[in-house]
């Protein structure tokens, strides 16, 4: 059984790596206009940390491909290789 999430649930969560780095906060998302799937999560970097600052942050975003995601639950877990 597939368990659905409302958009509005996720706006604040922290997003995190599968090894404990805090990539910022979630904020938006992006979805694909044919197919109505998720595609990219917006994230707003946590400025604090030294492997966000490597990442390509771009209009104050970063952006995360939905496919990354590992789990969402208290916090939104990504995948550290797929970034």
């Amino acid at each position: 059984m597939v368990k659905y999430v409302v958009a509005e649930q996720l706006v604040g969560k922290e997003v995190v790596t599968n090894d404990g780095f805090d990539l910022g906060k979630f904020v938006d998302a992006e979805i694909n206009e044919v197919t109505g799937k998720l595609t990219t999560l917006l994230v707003e970097p946590n400025v604090d940390s030294a492997f966000v600052n490597k990442l390509d942050v771009k209009e104050g975003k970063l952006r995360v491909a939905y496919n990354s995601v590992i789990a969402v639950n208290d916090f939104i877990v990504i995948d550290r290789k797929s970034i």
